[in-house]
Protein backbone atom coordinates (compact mmCIF):
# COMPACT_ATOMS: atom_id res chain seq x y z
CA UNK A 1 0.00 0.00 0.00
CA UNK A 2 1.34 3.20 -0.97
CA UNK A 3 0.80 6.26 1.54
CA UNK A 4 4.21 8.39 1.25
CA UNK A 5 4.37 7.53 4.78
CA UNK A 6 3.06 8.97 8.12
CA UNK A 7 4.44 12.06 7.64
CA UNK A 8 1.91 13.32 4.76
CA UNK A 9 -1.15 13.06 7.50
CA UNK A 10 -1.08 15.80 8.85
CA UNK A 11 -0.33 17.76 5.59
CA UNK A 12 -3.16 15.96 3.92
CA UNK A 13 -5.48 16.76 7.07
CA UNK A 14 -4.96 20.25 6.90
CA UNK A 15 -6.40 20.68 3.72
CA UNK A 16 -9.24 18.60 5.00
CA UNK A 17 -9.55 20.00 8.31
CA UNK A 18 -7.44 23.23 8.69
CA UNK A 19 -9.99 24.50 11.38
CA UNK A 20 -11.19 21.20 13.70
CA UNK A 21 -9.67 21.09 16.85
CA UNK A 22 -7.01 18.06 16.55
CA UNK A 23 -5.86 18.12 20.48
CA UNK A 24 -6.55 19.54 23.63
CA UNK A 25 -4.25 19.86 26.20
CA UNK A 26 -4.55 21.20 30.13
CA UNK A 27 -6.61 23.87 30.76
CA UNK A 28 -6.97 26.10 27.50
CA UNK A 29 -4.03 24.79 25.02
CA UNK A 30 -6.09 24.11 21.51
CA UNK A 31 -4.55 23.14 18.41
CA UNK A 32 -6.59 22.96 14.91
CA UNK A 33 -5.03 20.38 12.47
CA UNK A 34 -3.52 23.43 10.88
CA UNK A 35 -1.62 23.90 13.85
CA UNK A 36 -0.45 20.85 14.48
CA UNK A 37 0.98 20.44 11.08
CA UNK A 38 2.55 23.87 11.16
CA UNK A 39 4.53 22.88 14.52
CA UNK A 40 5.28 19.67 13.29
CA UNK A 41 7.05 21.18 9.97
CA UNK A 42 8.71 23.97 12.10
CA UNK A 43 9.97 20.98 14.27
CA UNK A 44 11.31 19.04 11.20
CA UNK A 45 13.09 22.31 10.31
CA UNK A 46 14.69 22.46 14.41
CA UNK A 47 16.04 18.72 13.62
CA UNK A 48 16.91 19.65 10.15
CA UNK A 49 19.28 22.11 10.93
CA UNK A 50 21.34 19.88 13.43
CA UNK A 51 21.95 17.46 10.85
CA UNK A 52 18.91 15.23 10.82
CA UNK A 53 17.96 13.24 7.98
CA UNK A 54 16.42 10.01 6.98
CA UNK A 55 17.46 7.17 8.85
CA UNK A 56 18.71 8.93 11.83
CA UNK A 57 16.78 8.22 15.21
CA UNK A 58 15.16 10.98 17.06
CA UNK A 59 14.40 9.81 20.81
CA UNK A 60 11.48 12.00 23.21
CA UNK A 61 11.74 11.70 26.82
CA UNK A 62 8.30 13.51 27.92
CA UNK A 63 5.03 12.68 29.42
CA UNK A 64 1.72 13.11 27.28
CA UNK A 65 1.71 16.99 25.58
CA UNK A 66 1.46 18.13 21.77
CA UNK A 67 5.32 18.13 21.69
CA UNK A 68 5.21 14.54 21.99
CA UNK A 69 3.42 14.40 18.75
CA UNK A 70 4.99 17.64 17.02
CA UNK A 71 8.23 15.71 17.64
CA UNK A 72 6.82 12.66 16.12
CA UNK A 73 5.20 13.78 12.89
CA UNK A 74 8.36 16.32 12.89
CA UNK A 75 10.56 13.46 12.98
CA UNK A 76 9.03 11.22 10.49
CA UNK A 77 8.33 13.86 7.93
CA UNK A 78 12.37 13.98 7.66
CA UNK A 79 12.34 10.42 6.75
CA UNK A 80 13.95 10.10 10.57
CA UNK A 81 12.65 7.30 13.40
CA UNK A 82 10.99 8.29 16.02
CA UNK A 83 12.08 6.37 19.39
CA UNK A 84 9.25 7.23 22.61
CA UNK A 85 11.32 6.60 25.73
CA UNK A 86 9.55 5.01 28.39
CA UNK A 87 9.44 8.00 30.95
CA UNK A 88 9.30 5.74 33.83
CA UNK A 89 12.82 3.72 33.48
CA UNK A 90 15.91 4.23 35.12
CA UNK A 91 18.35 6.88 34.27
CA UNK A 92 20.34 3.59 33.52
CA UNK A 93 17.76 2.06 31.59
CA UNK A 94 17.24 5.42 29.60
CA UNK A 95 20.61 5.40 28.42
CA UNK A 96 20.55 1.63 27.30
CA UNK A 97 17.52 3.16 24.92
CA UNK A 98 19.25 5.77 23.66
CA UNK A 99 22.43 3.96 23.22
CA UNK A 100 20.77 0.60 21.74
CA UNK A 101 18.80 2.81 19.01
CA UNK A 102 21.59 5.37 18.18
CA UNK A 103 19.62 8.51 19.01
CA UNK A 104 21.44 11.57 17.08
CA UNK A 105 18.63 13.97 19.19
CA UNK A 106 16.88 13.65 22.34
CA UNK A 107 14.18 15.97 23.43
CA UNK A 108 12.99 16.31 26.67
CA UNK A 109 10.85 17.49 29.64
CA UNK A 110 12.88 19.61 32.45
CA UNK A 111 11.44 17.41 34.64
CA UNK A 112 13.67 14.27 33.86
CA UNK A 113 17.05 16.89 33.79
CA UNK A 114 18.37 14.26 37.04
CA UNK A 115 17.54 10.92 35.19
CA UNK A 116 19.62 12.65 31.91
CA UNK A 117 22.12 13.21 33.93
CA UNK A 118 21.91 9.13 35.38
CA UNK A 119 22.19 8.29 31.80
CA UNK A 120 25.30 10.67 30.93
CA UNK A 121 27.32 9.10 33.77
CA UNK A 122 26.70 5.62 32.22
CA UNK A 123 28.65 7.73 29.14
CA UNK A 124 25.35 8.35 26.68
CA UNK A 125 24.65 11.72 25.97
CA UNK A 126 23.24 12.13 22.06
CA UNK A 127 24.97 14.58 19.98
CA UNK A 128 21.65 17.37 20.48
CA UNK A 129 19.84 17.79 23.46
CA UNK A 130 16.88 19.99 23.28
CA UNK A 131 14.25 20.52 26.32
CA UNK A 132 10.62 21.26 25.83
CA UNK A 133 9.38 24.80 26.59
CA UNK A 134 10.93 28.41 26.15
CA UNK A 135 14.57 27.66 28.25
CA UNK A 136 17.14 25.07 27.72
CA UNK A 137 19.88 23.75 29.59
CA UNK A 138 22.95 25.89 30.23
CA UNK A 139 20.91 29.15 27.94
CA UNK A 140 20.17 27.17 25.61
CA UNK A 141 16.96 27.63 23.68
CA UNK A 142 14.11 24.93 24.27
CA UNK A 143 11.92 23.69 21.82
CA UNK A 144 9.55 25.81 22.00
CA UNK A 145 12.05 29.30 21.39
CA UNK A 146 14.13 27.04 18.96
CA UNK A 147 10.83 26.61 16.86
CA UNK A 148 10.02 30.16 16.69
CA UNK A 149 13.17 31.02 15.29
CA UNK A 150 13.07 29.08 12.00
CA UNK A 151 13.19 30.34 9.02
CA UNK A 152 13.13 27.77 6.23
CA UNK A 153 10.74 24.30 6.85
CA UNK A 154 12.68 21.26 4.69
CA UNK A 155 11.07 19.54 2.13
CA UNK A 156 8.98 16.81 3.35
CA UNK A 157 10.16 13.04 2.48
CA UNK A 158 8.46 10.34 1.06
CA UNK A 159 8.68 7.24 3.15
CA UNK A 160 8.46 3.75 2.01
CA UNK A 161 5.82 1.56 3.48
CA UNK A 162 8.25 -0.64 5.08
CA UNK A 163 10.57 2.26 6.42
CA UNK A 164 11.30 2.48 9.57
CA UNK A 165 9.18 4.73 11.32
CA UNK A 166 9.89 4.34 15.17
CA UNK A 167 11.31 2.28 17.29
CA UNK A 168 9.94 1.33 20.61
CA UNK A 169 11.32 -0.08 23.47
CA UNK A 170 9.48 -3.73 24.87
CA UNK A 171 8.02 -3.23 27.99
CA UNK A 172 8.62 -6.80 28.33
CA UNK A 173 8.07 -8.90 31.63
CA UNK A 174 11.98 -10.38 31.42
CA UNK A 175 15.08 -9.19 30.19
CA UNK A 176 16.88 -5.87 28.77
CA UNK A 177 14.31 -3.99 26.33
CA UNK A 178 14.65 -4.85 22.96
CA UNK A 179 13.64 -2.15 20.24
CA UNK A 180 11.25 -3.40 17.95
CA UNK A 181 10.92 -1.62 14.85
CA UNK A 182 7.63 -0.38 13.35
CA UNK A 183 7.64 0.63 10.16
CA UNK A 184 5.21 3.06 8.28
CA UNK A 185 3.11 0.17 6.81
CA UNK A 186 3.05 -1.58 10.55
CA UNK A 187 1.13 1.74 11.85
CA UNK A 188 -0.34 2.59 9.15
CA UNK A 189 -2.36 -0.61 9.37
CA UNK A 190 -2.85 -0.67 13.03
CA UNK A 191 -4.85 2.52 12.80
CA UNK A 192 -6.86 1.46 10.25
CA UNK A 193 -7.72 -1.98 12.17
CA UNK A 194 -8.52 0.31 14.80
CA UNK A 195 -10.86 2.52 12.71
CA UNK A 196 -12.32 -0.57 11.30
CA UNK A 197 -12.99 -2.66 14.43
CA UNK A 198 -13.50 -0.02 16.86
CA UNK A 199 -15.90 2.44 14.47
CA UNK A 200 -13.18 5.17 14.65
CA UNK A 201 -15.58 8.29 13.72
CA UNK A 202 -14.42 12.14 12.97
CA UNK A 203 -17.08 12.94 15.70
CA UNK A 204 -15.10 11.14 17.99
CA UNK A 205 -13.26 12.81 21.03
CA UNK A 206 -10.76 10.74 22.48
CA UNK A 207 -9.24 11.15 26.18
CA UNK A 208 -5.65 9.90 26.51
CA UNK A 209 -4.51 9.01 29.38
CA UNK A 210 -1.86 6.35 28.90
CA UNK A 211 1.22 7.57 28.33
CA UNK A 212 2.04 7.85 24.54
CA UNK A 213 5.23 6.37 24.77
CA UNK A 214 3.44 3.19 25.06
CA UNK A 215 2.57 1.31 22.07
CA UNK A 216 -1.10 0.86 22.34
CA UNK A 217 -1.87 4.64 23.17
CA UNK A 218 -0.09 5.36 20.43
CA UNK A 219 -0.65 3.00 18.03
CA UNK A 220 -4.79 2.47 18.90
CA UNK A 221 -5.34 5.53 20.53
CA UNK A 222 -3.70 8.78 18.72
CA UNK A 223 -3.00 7.45 15.22
CA UNK A 224 -6.26 6.43 14.65
CA UNK A 225 -7.97 9.55 15.85
CA UNK A 226 -5.54 11.65 14.04
CA UNK A 227 -5.73 9.66 10.65
CA UNK A 228 -9.62 9.63 11.22
CA UNK A 229 -9.71 13.51 12.02
CA UNK A 230 -11.19 13.14 15.53
CA UNK A 231 -9.80 15.22 18.26
CA UNK A 232 -7.56 14.19 21.52
CA UNK A 233 -7.54 14.55 24.86
CA UNK A 234 -4.11 14.47 26.22
CA UNK A 235 -3.48 14.09 29.91
CA UNK A 236 -0.09 13.58 31.54
CA UNK A 237 -1.55 10.88 33.67
CA UNK A 238 -4.55 9.53 35.24
CA UNK A 239 -6.31 10.46 38.37
CA UNK A 240 -10.10 8.97 38.20
CA UNK A 241 -12.07 12.09 40.08
CA UNK A 242 -9.71 14.27 36.84
CA UNK A 243 -10.79 12.08 34.04
CA UNK A 244 -14.37 11.57 35.20
CA UNK A 245 -14.60 14.95 35.14
CA UNK A 246 -12.84 15.53 31.67
CA UNK A 247 -15.53 13.15 30.00
CA UNK A 248 -18.26 15.45 31.30
CA UNK A 249 -16.72 18.75 30.32
CA UNK A 250 -15.12 17.34 26.95
CA UNK A 251 -18.38 14.78 25.94
CA UNK A 252 -15.95 11.92 25.41
CA UNK A 253 -16.49 9.76 23.37
CA UNK A 254 -13.65 7.38 23.19
CA UNK A 255 -11.06 6.04 26.61
CA UNK A 256 -8.85 3.42 26.76
CA UNK A 257 -6.92 1.88 29.24
CA UNK A 258 -6.27 -1.02 31.53
CA UNK A 259 -8.61 -2.97 33.98
CA UNK A 260 -7.19 -0.82 37.13
CA UNK A 261 -7.99 2.50 35.38
CA UNK A 262 -11.79 1.90 34.85
CA UNK A 263 -11.83 -0.21 38.55
CA UNK A 264 -10.51 3.39 40.06
CA UNK A 265 -13.19 5.52 38.33
CA UNK A 266 -16.14 3.21 39.14
CA UNK A 267 -15.02 3.26 42.83
CA UNK A 268 -13.96 7.10 43.11
CA UNK A 269 -16.92 9.02 44.96
CA UNK A 270 -17.79 11.21 41.87
CA UNK A 271 -18.25 7.92 39.79
CA UNK A 272 -22.30 7.97 40.84
CA UNK A 273 -22.99 11.57 40.10
CA UNK A 274 -21.12 11.54 36.69
CA UNK A 275 -22.28 11.91 33.75
CA UNK A 276 -20.32 9.45 31.01
CA UNK A 277 -23.38 9.09 28.39
CA UNK A 278 -21.48 10.96 25.51
CA UNK A 279 -19.08 7.62 25.61
CA UNK A 280 -19.27 4.93 23.23
CA UNK A 281 -16.25 3.11 23.03
CA UNK A 282 -14.24 2.08 25.88
CA UNK A 283 -10.82 -0.52 25.40
CA UNK A 284 -9.26 -2.28 27.67
CA UNK A 285 -6.10 -4.40 27.44
CA UNK A 286 -3.50 -5.36 30.15
CA UNK A 287 -4.83 -8.45 31.39
CA UNK A 288 -9.01 -9.29 31.66
CA UNK A 289 -11.07 -6.96 33.07
CA UNK A 290 -12.68 -8.14 36.46
CA UNK A 291 -16.22 -9.18 36.88
CA UNK A 292 -17.39 -6.59 39.23
CA UNK A 293 -15.60 -3.68 36.85
CA UNK A 294 -17.72 -5.19 34.13
CA UNK A 295 -21.03 -4.97 36.33
CA UNK A 296 -20.20 -1.33 37.30
CA UNK A 297 -19.77 0.06 34.09
CA UNK A 298 -22.54 -2.30 32.66
CA UNK A 299 -24.94 -0.79 34.90
CA UNK A 300 -24.39 2.60 32.95
CA UNK A 301 -24.88 1.02 29.87
CA UNK A 302 -21.46 0.09 28.56
CA UNK A 303 -19.63 -2.69 27.74
CA UNK A 304 -15.80 -2.72 27.00
CA UNK A 305 -14.19 -3.52 23.49
CA UNK A 306 -10.89 -5.77 24.72
CA UNK A 307 -8.02 -7.37 23.06
CA UNK A 308 -4.87 -9.04 22.76
CA UNK A 309 -1.57 -7.54 21.36
CA UNK A 310 2.46 -6.60 22.00
CA UNK A 311 4.30 -4.41 20.85
CA UNK A 312 5.66 -6.41 18.11
CA UNK A 313 1.89 -6.72 16.20
CA UNK A 314 1.84 -2.05 16.73
CA UNK A 315 0.48 -3.46 18.86
CA UNK A 316 -3.09 -5.23 17.78
CA UNK A 317 -4.03 -8.59 17.07
CA UNK A 318 -7.19 -9.42 18.16
CA UNK A 319 -10.01 -7.20 19.32
CA UNK A 320 -13.51 -8.08 21.38
CA UNK A 321 -16.85 -6.45 20.36
CA UNK A 322 -18.63 -4.98 23.24
CA UNK A 323 -21.98 -6.61 22.25
CA UNK A 324 -19.83 -10.37 22.62
CA UNK A 325 -18.59 -9.94 26.24
CA UNK A 326 -20.93 -11.55 27.84
CA UNK A 327 -21.05 -14.36 24.41
CA UNK A 328 -17.54 -14.90 24.40
CA UNK A 329 -16.56 -14.02 28.13
CA UNK A 330 -12.91 -14.39 28.78
CA UNK A 331 -11.79 -14.63 24.93
CA UNK A 332 -9.90 -11.26 23.42
CA UNK A 333 -12.00 -11.60 20.45
CA UNK A 334 -11.24 -12.05 16.62
CA UNK A 335 -8.28 -10.87 14.36
CA UNK A 336 -8.22 -7.45 13.96
CA UNK A 337 -9.55 -6.86 9.87
CA UNK A 338 -5.99 -6.81 8.37
CA UNK A 339 -4.48 -9.52 10.88
CA UNK A 340 -4.63 -13.20 10.92
CA UNK A 341 -3.56 -15.85 14.14
CA UNK A 342 -3.24 -19.46 14.32
CA UNK A 343 -2.25 -21.76 17.05
CA UNK A 344 0.72 -24.29 16.44
CA UNK A 345 1.97 -26.92 18.49
CA UNK A 346 5.74 -27.61 19.35
CA UNK A 347 6.42 -29.54 15.65
CA UNK A 348 5.33 -26.47 14.33
CA UNK A 349 1.54 -27.98 12.92
CA UNK A 350 -1.55 -25.80 13.19
CA UNK A 351 -3.76 -26.89 15.73
CA UNK A 352 -7.53 -27.42 15.67
CA UNK A 353 -9.89 -25.70 17.40
CA UNK A 354 -10.17 -26.06 21.30
CA UNK A 355 -6.50 -27.22 21.22
CA UNK A 356 -3.90 -25.20 23.46
CA UNK A 357 -0.57 -24.15 21.79
CA UNK A 358 1.73 -21.18 20.91
CA UNK A 359 -0.15 -17.91 19.24
CA UNK A 360 1.11 -16.84 16.23
CA UNK A 361 0.58 -13.92 14.29
CA UNK A 362 0.60 -12.58 10.38
CA UNK A 363 -0.52 -9.03 8.70
CA UNK A 364 0.83 -5.83 7.72
CA UNK A 365 0.97 -4.71 11.28
CA UNK A 366 3.58 -7.17 12.43
CA UNK A 367 7.16 -5.55 13.14
CA UNK A 368 10.06 -5.47 11.07
CA UNK A 369 12.12 -6.90 13.42
CA UNK A 370 14.03 -6.02 16.64
CA UNK A 371 17.05 -3.27 15.90
CA UNK A 372 20.56 -4.55 15.83
CA UNK A 373 19.57 -8.43 17.10
CA UNK A 374 19.32 -10.44 14.08
CA UNK A 375 19.34 -13.92 16.00
CA UNK A 376 16.09 -12.32 18.30
CA UNK A 377 14.65 -11.34 15.09
CA UNK A 378 15.11 -14.77 13.20
CA UNK A 379 13.72 -16.90 15.95
CA UNK A 380 10.51 -14.18 16.84
CA UNK A 381 9.36 -15.66 13.46
CA UNK A 382 8.47 -19.47 11.62
CA UNK A 383 9.85 -20.67 8.47
CA UNK A 384 6.93 -19.06 6.72
CA UNK A 385 7.17 -16.07 8.03
CA UNK A 386 4.37 -15.77 11.00
CA UNK A 387 5.54 -13.68 14.26
CA UNK A 388 5.63 -16.29 17.58
CA UNK A 389 4.23 -14.59 20.11
CA UNK A 390 5.10 -17.06 23.30
CA UNK A 391 1.80 -17.02 24.06
CA UNK A 392 -0.22 -19.95 24.60
CA UNK A 393 -4.00 -19.92 23.66
CA UNK A 394 -6.94 -21.51 21.86
CA UNK A 395 -9.39 -20.41 19.40
CA UNK A 396 -12.81 -21.45 20.00
CA UNK A 397 -15.29 -23.29 17.12
CA UNK A 398 -16.01 -19.35 16.46
CA UNK A 399 -12.61 -18.19 15.74
CA UNK A 400 -12.37 -16.37 19.03
CA UNK A 401 -9.05 -16.44 21.25
CA UNK A 402 -8.72 -17.05 24.48
CA UNK A 403 -5.48 -16.60 26.39
CA UNK A 404 -3.75 -19.13 28.48
CA UNK A 405 -0.70 -17.44 29.60
CA UNK A 406 2.91 -17.03 28.72
CA UNK A 407 4.64 -20.53 27.58
CA UNK A 408 7.26 -19.75 29.81
CA UNK A 409 4.73 -18.97 32.75
CA UNK A 410 2.99 -22.17 32.58
CA UNK A 411 3.10 -24.33 35.59
CA UNK A 412 3.35 -28.54 35.30
CA UNK A 413 1.63 -29.52 38.36
CA UNK A 414 1.95 -33.31 38.64
CA UNK A 415 1.95 -33.57 35.21
CA UNK A 416 -1.08 -31.34 34.85
CA UNK A 417 -0.59 -27.65 32.76
CA UNK A 418 -1.90 -25.09 34.60
CA UNK A 419 -2.33 -21.69 33.53
CA UNK A 420 -1.89 -18.42 35.27
CA UNK A 421 -3.86 -16.43 33.50
CA UNK A 422 -7.07 -18.65 34.03
CA UNK A 423 -6.61 -18.50 37.71
CA UNK A 424 -5.44 -14.42 37.72
CA UNK A 425 -9.00 -13.92 35.92
CA UNK A 426 -10.90 -15.36 38.33
CA UNK A 427 -9.61 -14.20 41.82
CA UNK A 428 -9.21 -10.80 40.14
CA UNK A 429 -13.16 -11.22 40.71
CA UNK A 430 -13.15 -11.71 44.25
CA UNK A 431 -14.64 -8.63 46.02
CA UNK A 432 -11.49 -6.59 47.77
CA UNK A 433 -9.12 -7.96 45.43
CA UNK A 434 -7.15 -5.12 43.31
CA UNK A 435 -4.57 -7.28 41.65
CA UNK A 436 -3.75 -10.77 41.18
CA UNK A 437 -0.83 -12.63 39.67
CA UNK A 438 -0.34 -16.37 39.75
CA UNK A 439 3.59 -18.05 39.90
CA UNK A 440 4.40 -21.74 40.63
CA UNK A 441 6.93 -22.71 42.38
CA UNK A 442 8.90 -26.12 43.53
CA UNK A 443 7.01 -28.58 44.94
CA UNK A 444 8.61 -32.01 46.22
CA UNK A 445 5.67 -33.85 45.36
CA UNK A 446 4.09 -32.47 42.19
CA UNK A 447 6.96 -30.36 40.67
CA UNK A 448 5.41 -27.45 41.42
CA UNK A 449 2.49 -25.87 42.49
CA UNK A 450 0.27 -21.97 41.77
CA UNK A 451 0.82 -19.82 44.63
CA UNK A 452 -1.28 -16.24 44.22
CA UNK A 453 0.16 -12.56 44.74
CA UNK A 454 -2.61 -10.05 45.12
CA UNK A 455 -3.45 -6.72 45.94
CA UNK A 456 -6.55 -5.44 48.26
CA UNK A 457 -8.91 -2.55 48.91
CA UNK A 458 -8.27 -1.72 52.21
CA UNK A 459 -10.33 -3.65 54.59
CA UNK A 460 -10.80 -6.32 52.46
CA UNK A 461 -11.11 -9.74 54.31
CA UNK A 462 -8.88 -11.88 51.50
CA UNK A 463 -6.45 -14.91 52.59
CA UNK A 464 -5.36 -18.31 51.43
CA UNK A 465 -8.93 -19.53 52.49
CA UNK A 466 -11.28 -17.04 51.09
CA UNK A 467 -9.32 -17.30 47.76
CA UNK A 468 -9.20 -21.31 47.36
CA UNK A 469 -12.60 -21.23 47.96
CA UNK A 470 -13.93 -18.54 45.88
CA UNK A 471 -12.11 -20.78 43.15
CA UNK A 472 -13.84 -24.33 44.70
CA UNK A 473 -15.54 -25.74 42.49
CA UNK A 474 -14.96 -23.73 39.60
CA UNK A 475 -11.17 -25.16 38.83
CA UNK A 476 -9.79 -28.50 39.50
CA UNK A 477 -7.98 -29.02 42.53
CA UNK A 478 -4.40 -29.08 41.34
CA UNK A 479 -4.95 -25.24 39.94
CA UNK A 480 -5.87 -24.20 43.07
CA UNK A 481 -3.69 -21.88 44.77
CA UNK A 482 -1.24 -23.65 47.55
CA UNK A 483 -1.07 -20.39 49.53
CA UNK A 484 -2.01 -16.80 49.08
CA UNK A 485 0.88 -13.63 49.60
CA UNK A 486 -0.90 -10.19 50.40
CA UNK A 487 1.50 -7.74 49.07
CA UNK A 488 1.00 -3.72 48.76
CA UNK A 489 1.59 -3.88 45.06
CA UNK A 490 2.45 -5.82 42.07
CA UNK A 491 5.53 -4.38 39.64
CA UNK A 492 3.95 -3.74 36.08
CA UNK A 493 4.97 -2.66 32.66
CA UNK A 494 4.22 0.00 31.17
CA UNK A 495 0.61 -1.83 29.60
CA UNK A 496 -0.09 -2.76 32.57
CA UNK A 497 1.28 -6.60 33.03
CA UNK A 498 2.60 -7.74 35.85
CA UNK A 499 6.82 -8.46 35.88
CA UNK A 500 6.39 -11.86 37.19
CA UNK A 501 10.54 -11.88 37.52
CA UNK A 502 10.13 -9.08 40.06
CA UNK A 503 7.17 -10.28 41.78
CA UNK A 504 9.28 -13.53 42.13
CA UNK A 505 12.70 -11.79 43.19
CA UNK A 506 10.59 -9.68 46.04
CA UNK A 507 9.58 -13.06 47.70
CA UNK A 508 12.91 -14.35 47.12
CA UNK A 509 11.68 -17.46 45.18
Amino acid sequence: MKTQGLGAWLPRRRLRNPDRVAVMFGENQHLTYAQLADGAERVSAVLAERGVGAGDRVAFLGENSPDFLLTMFGTVRLGAVFVPVNTRLAGPEIAHVLRDSGAVVLIHDPGFDARLDEAAAEGVTPTHVIRTGVSGRDGAPGLARAIETVTTIPASVSSDGDAPAAIVYTSGTTGRAKGAVLTHDNLTSVALNTIIDYDVMSTDVALMISPLFHVASLGMGALPILLKGGTLVLEKGFEAGRALDLIQRHRITMISGVPTTYQLMADHPAWADSDVTSLRTLTCGGSAVPERVLVAWEERGLSFSQGYGMTETSPGATSLSPDKTRLKQGSVGLPHFFTDIRITGEDGSVLPAGTTGEIEISGPNVFLGYHGLAEATATSRTADGWFRSGDLGYVDDDGYLYICGRSKDMIISGGENVYPAELETLISGIPGVTGAAVIGVPHERWGEVPIAIVTVADGAAVDTDAVRAHLEGRLARYKLPKRVEIVADLPRTASGKVIKDEVRARLGL
